[in-house]
């Protein structure tokens, strides 16, 4: 059992504070997961704060048989999903309001991707096929297994090891050429 789901425990068993400990545990990687779908870093952060309510207002949704983090991100990409099916095809807002949400998304990569190479590792990840990038970020940066993130993703674990191979591969060559333009 994952270290999210002993603490979930104590949360069903009357614990109040392992609620903020499952937030501080999962929200901000949450947030920067959806970010990925939605692009809109406060749409990302209202469904990952959805995503986290239903967890603690629905106590028996989750049932144990999957990581209480796979769990949690296979919500998000759901929500995430519905997100984009719902939103409006025409989108307009203010300058400033551009700007702010940009601004918001550079503080969150910043938080997320502390120096430089981390930085030009992610351009090169945010530039593979979906599938690809998503596999890499629920593997690498999320730490979920294989067998997690297919259930994720619904496919299957050779197809995630399929698409990682690929990923890295295309990784090798963009950052090699990153690196020559240095």
């Amino acid at each position: 059992m994952d270290n999210c789901a002993e603490i979930y425990r104590r949360f069903l068993d009357g614990d109040e504070s392992a609620v903020g400990e499952i937030m501080e545990k999962v929200f901000y990687s949450l947030v920067f997961f959806t970010d990925s779908y939605v692009r809109d870093v406060h749409s990302a952060e209202d469904i990952a704060l959805e995503v986290m309510s239903e967890l603690f207002v629905h106590k028996r949704g989750y049932d144990f048989r999957v990581s209480l983090k796979t769990y949690l991100f296979m919500l998000a990409k759901s929500r995430a999903s519905d997100f984009i099916r719902h939103r409006s095809v025409l989108k307009t807002e203010e300058l400033s309001e551009a700007l702010d949400a940009a601004d918001e998304r550079a503080d969150l990569e910043k938080k997320v991707l502390k120096d430089e190479r981390a930085r030009a590792v992610n351009d090169a990840i945010a530039g593979l096929p979906e599938d690809m990038r998503t596999a890499v970020h629920l593997v690498f940066f999320e730490g979920l297994s294989y067998k997690e993130a297919a259930k994720v993703m619904r496919k299957n674990s050779k197809q995630i090891d399929n698409l990682l191979y690929r990923a890295k591969k295309v990784l090798r060559e963009l950052l090699a050429d990153e690196k020559e333009n240095l």
